[in-house]
């Protein structure tokens, strides 16, 4: 299962707390589970097929290609200077 950073949780429950649903989280997906690029957006709710993480409040919703590629990683995320946000995937140490 994903891990998020401490970092990544304030982000992603930031962004989802700027959505009008209280369950929203943030959908990350994938059309090839050996495809190393996922597009995330912030969603009212999971899909069916999803996967859902929470970690200190932060909600993940993984498609099923997203879900298997990143089984047994570590999600960090960054904001720079300019309020864009970065996410970086690693290896579960």
């Amino acid at each position: 299962m994903l891990t998020l950073t401490e970092n990544a949780s304030t982000i992603v429950k930031t962004l989802t707390d700027q959505a009008p649903q209280d369950d929203a989280g943030l959908r990350i997906s994938s059309s090839n589970p050996q495809n190393t690029a996922f597009a995330a957006a912030v969603t009212p709710e999971p899909e069916p097929a999803d996967q859902v993480v929470e970690s200190a409040g932060a909600r993940l919703f993984l498609e099923q290609g997203a879900a298997v590629a990143l089984d047994n990683k570590v999600l960090d995320a960054q904001v720079d200077e300019q309020g864009a946000v970065s996410f970086a995937i690693g290896a579960l140490a």
